[in-house]
């Protein structure tokens, strides 16, 4: 049995997550900023699909990418080069998060339900939830989405509609992050595609522990400049 949830401050201790299916630690509770803000500073996300109630994760190990780590292929670097795409940051925030929740030929269905759409653009609205975009000729063709809590960043979903559209926005957050002094890029779940890019596995006790601090740091919520993840990706931005 896992607690259903009143109030933002009753989450339990994450030792007391199931082992199956991993991380499922919590229900109930609400949408609201207040919850979102504690449960992430926590290393809590919600996670549910359309029937269900709300449901909070925070599985072990927890899938990390450390800024300045990275690993750029030599094809992406070749299309980073190319300048095929235009990047924009907190443009087309609810438009990015729709891509995001549409139909994908792996899944029948989607977690980023209408309530997740709208909870993540009023974080948005507050400066704390993010977008970066991949724009060709005035079209949005891929992005991704995320959460900045003082040094930590945790990223939340990505699409495209053009090839390499979201891996070419991806890169773009890892520069930005990497250049203002992110500690962490938390990528919640492992996967291959994720360790190839430099993912790796973090116990979630040292995670958690890390973001008691990382969330306290430089925390200054507010929109993020158009140009703000630009990179002209010469030598300095592909090593």
């Amino acid at each position: 049995m896992i607690p259903w949830l009143e109030t933002p401050f009753d989450f339990p201790p994450a030792t007391t997550a199931l082992r199956e299916p991993n991380g499922l630690l919590a229900a109930g509770g609400a949408l609201e900023p207040d919850w979102l803000l504690n449960a992430y500073g926590r290393g809590v996300f919600p996670w549910f699909s359309a029937d269900d109630p709300i449901l909070w994760w925070t599985p072990d190990p927890r899938m990390v990418l450390i800024p300045g780590q990275q690993k750029i292929s030599r094809s992406l670097r070749k299309t980073l080069r190319a300048g095929r795409f235009e990047i924009r940051c907190d443009t087309a925030f609810a438009q990015v998060i729709a891509a995001c929740a549409g139909p994908r030929r792996e899944a029948s269905g989607t977690w980023i339900v209408e309530s997740i759409q709208a909870a993540y653009c009023r974080l948005h609205t507050l400066g704390w939830a993010h977008s970066v975009e991949a724009w060709q000729d005035e079209t949005l063709v891929g992005g991704l989405y995320g959460v900045a809590i003082g040094r930590a960043f945790f990223g939340e979903s990505m699409f495209h509609h053009r090839t390499d559209a979201s891996k070419v926005a991806f890169a773009h957050l890892l520069q930005l992050l990497e250049r203002e002094g992110y500690a962490i890029l938390d990528c919640q779940m492992s996967t291959a595609h994720l360790a190839s890019l430099g993912g790796q596995e973090m116990d979630r006790e040292a995670f958690i522990q890390g973001l008691s601090h990382w969330t306290q740091e430089n925390r200054r919520p507010g929109q993020w400049p158009a140009g703000y993840a630009k990179c002209a990706w010469n030598h300095k931005c592909l090593n």
